[in-house]
C-alpha cells in the first residue's frame, strides 16, 4: 500500500497538510505516515534531565498524533501509523522516506507568511532532486472546501 508521509510538528501549516494527506489516502485506497521528530537540542542536559525531557516530548507527540488519528479514522477511515524519530528534522524526514518503501509521496504544508513557505519545505525542495518520490506542497490557508475538491 502506497502511504502519503506527513510531518507532525507545531506549524499552522502542518493541519492542511494532515487533512491532504488523509484525503488522499482516503480516496486513493492508501495509508498516511505521521513523522514527528525530536530535536537532538532538547536533551543537551544532564543524563536524568534529558531522559525526562524525551519522555515528555514523546508523550506531547502521542496526545498531539491523537488528535489528528482520531479526526482521520472518524471523517476519513484512514487509520496512520506514527513515528518518532530523533535528530534534525530534514536528514530524519530523508532517512524515512529511504527506510520505508512504502512511502509514495511526501505531504508538507507551506506557511502563507512573507517570510516563506517554512524551513521544512525551503531545505527539501533544495533536496528533491535526490529523493526517491515527489514531494506535495500544500498552501496553509487552503480552505477545507478546496481542499476536499482538490484531493
Amino acid at each position: 500500500m502506497r502511504k502519503f508521509l506527513v510531518v507532525l510538528d507545531d506549524s499552522r501549516e502542518c493541519l492542511n497538510a494532515m487533512r491532504f494527506a488523509a484525503m488522499r489516502a482516503a480516496n486513493t485506497g492508501g495509508g498516511v505516515a505521521i513523522l514527528s521528530v525530536i530535536p537532538p537540542d532538547e536533551f543537551n542536559h544532564w543524563i536524568g534531565v534529558g531522559a525526562v525531557m524525551r519522555e515528555e516530548s514523546r508523550e506531547r507527540i502521542h496526545a498531539h498524533f491523537e488528535v489528528f488519528a482520531k479526526w482521520m479514522r472518524d471523517k476519513q477511515g484512514v487509520d496512520p501509523e506514527l513515528v518518532i524519530r530523533e535528530g534534525d528534522a530534514v536528514p530524519e524526514i530523508i532517512a524515512q522516506v529511504r527506510d520505508d518503501p512504502d512511502i509514495g509521496v511526501l505531504v508538507l504544508g507551506a506557511a502563507a507568511d512573507k517570510k516563506g513557505p517554512g524551513p521544512l519545505v525551503t531545505q527539501l525542495t533544495r533536496n528533491s532532486g535526490s529523493l526517491p518520490i515527489p514531494i506535495t506542497i500544500v498552501p496553509g490557508d487552503l480552505s477545507k472546501e478546496r481542499l476536499e475538491a482538490i484531493t
